[in-house]
């Protein structure tokens, strides 16, 4: 199952229909969740707040149902139904998301400020669902046929590159598998380098040992490597320009214990110029 959140924004509509082509393609059903206040889910008399309660879930109820209709429009076969939550959007769109396969987000909601690139609660649930998470921010009107995956050698980056090519090969389009790495430098107490010694063929090497194996078993799905001296932010951000979705760890290599999200992944949040998923890493261990 996907989760979607909507909120009545543009974003979200956009995350609705997005969500619901991945379910289409994945063959699973789709739920669209809307979050009011815990108070205005009763129908209990309320005193004064009665009438306040009933707008709150009328409102909730004209969100779900434009969204589902948007859905049912982008993908007419997948199975859809309709959950409002109580409380903030955040720990609730959490719990609903508990039992899913993909929790996706529009990157800002209704109540954001003018030039802000991410909302609250697109950034509050990315680290912390329970399952990998999709930030709808721009959705080429005619994407190339291409999706992005970060690679970084990490211990998480197995799982990153699993979800990438079953993507890939699930849409029928290429993957690029992106690496970026600062050139070595002798000194600081360190021995010297070699005279010999050439750190884009060690980059290199680490990005085919990563994809070994996944080739063979996605012999259909082609992909292109691409190692780059820069910071891992700009060159994801550029690889990202007109891609059909952005793959990324919530974690990289600094797996710092009670770090939610590691900072590649929290820029990349803001900067992503496609939609792009975060794959759930697991906890750092003490």
């Amino acid at each position: 199952m996907i989760v979607v959140g909507v909120d009545g924004s543009q974003a979200g509509m956009a995350a609705a229909a997005w969500a619901a082509r991945e379910a289409g393609l994945r063959g699973v059903p789709l739920r669209i969740a809307n979050a009011i206040p815990a108070w205005a889910c009763s129908t209990a008399q309320q005193g004064r707040y009665t009438t306040v309660a009933a707008w709150m879930r009328d409102g909730a109820a004209d969100v779900l149902g434009a969204a589902t209709g948007r859905a049912q429009a982008e993908a007419p076969g997948v199975a859809v139904d309709t959950a409002i939550l109580a409380g903030d959007p955040r720990p609730a769109l959490i719990e609903a998301a508990a039992d899913a396969d993909l929790l996706v987000l529009g990157n800002h909601g209704l109540g954001g400020f003018r030039g802000l690139l991410l909302g609250s609660v697109a950034y509050g649930v990315a680290g912390r669902a329970p399952c990998d998470v999709a930030v709808v921010r721009e959705v080429p009107s005619a994407p190339r046929p291409e999706i992005v995956v970060g690679v970084d050698g990490s211990p998480a980056c197995a799982k990153v590159l699993d979800f990438a090519f079953a993507e890939a090969a699930l849409r029928g389009v290429g993957l690029r598998a992106v690496h970026a790495y600062s050139p070595l430098e002798a000194g600081g107490g360190f021995a010297p380098l070699p005279d010999d010694f050439d750190d884009e063929k060690v980059e290199v090497r680490m990005v085919r040992e990563a994809l070994a194996g996944r080739r063979e078993h996605y012999p259909d799905v082609k992909v292109v490597e691409e190692v780059v001296r820069g910071h891992p932010v700009d060159v994801l951000r550029h690889a990202s320009v007109g891609a059909d979705l952005l793959v990324i760890g919530s974690r990289g290599q600094s797996q710092f214990t009670g770090l939610v999200l590691g900072s590649v992944c929290q820029a990349m949040l803001h900067y992503a110029r496609c939609p792009m998923v975060v794959v759930r890493a697991p906890a750092p261990v003490d």
